[in-house]
């Protein structure tokens, strides 16, 4: 598990990994069985639970925000995986997830960069509606409409469109979608995230799974790591979240 961990933060190929780990293709080898089990998404429940507690929450999350975010991919993914996202101008694969309000993995669907946000949204929506029933209120921005609001109505969960205030300039939290904006910026300090490297879409939802695990447990035992944030306080590392 160290040498999977060591793959989804550093970036590094698995072919490359450090000698004291074991041979990459044993490594590789349990990230495929696992990720195929579903071992990587039930840990990240585990956890999500545990620190949900520690924060003085109840285990089940009441309210949640969807998102979308395309990444370019690298020459090793399938031409048939992917796509153009045509208003960010990117060719490359979509990550769609649904954090509480803690900025906690509940879903995360990636698909190719052409899909549109409200159907990936849908989809992620039915998951989290029979995963999660406790969810009542979900938030989304303005590309979350047609038959996303009739999806959301028919699970019996509330929507709310939060939209940026016009003339807003540069980077401005959004009131109730900060959240899940936040998170997209803890998954990119994994430099395997920075870019999308998985053949499979399922192995890049893993690694999603994997970094959001990696955050959660070093919240609940108080583990650091140093961080490019910053480095005029080595003495202090930058614990996300």
């Amino acid at each position: 598990m160290n040498a999977i961990l060591y793959v989804d933060r550093t970036g590094v190929q698995w072919r490359y990994l450090p000698h004291d780990f074991p041979p990459w293709e044993t490594v590789y080898g349990y990230f495929a069985k696992w990720q195929k089990a579903g071992v990587f998404a039930q840990l990240n429940g585990l956890l999500r639970e545990l620190v949900r507690q520690k924060e003085g929450r109840r285990a089940s999350p009441s309210a949640c925000a969807i998102d979308a975010h395309s990444v370019k991919t690298s020459t090793s993914v399938p031409a048939t995986s992917q796509g153009t996202d045509a208003g960010k101008k990117i060719v490359g694969r979509k990550r769609s997830i649904v954090t509480g309000t803690l900025g906690l993995l509940l879903a995360v669907l990636v698909t190719a960069a052409s899909v549109q946000d409200s159907v990936a949204g849908a989809r992620l929506l039915g998951q989290v509606a029979a995963d999660h029933p406790t969810v009542r209120k979900v938030w989304v921005d303005g590309g979350y409409r047609k038959h996303f609001v009739e999806h959301a109505a028919t699970l019996g969960i509330d929507l709310e469109i939060v939209q940026r205030t016009p003339g807003t300039k540069g980077f401005t939290p959004i009131p109730k979608r900060w959240a899940v904006e936040r998170t997209y910026g803890w998954l990119m300090l994994h430099r395997r995230l920075a870019r999308d490297y998985e053949t499979l879409p399922a192995r890049s939802e893993a690694m999603i799974h994997l970094a959001m695990t990696d955050l959660m447990a070093r919240r609940l035992t108080g583990e650091n790591t140093l961080s490019w944030h910053d480095p005029a306080k080595p003495h202090k590392p930058w614990i996300p979240g």
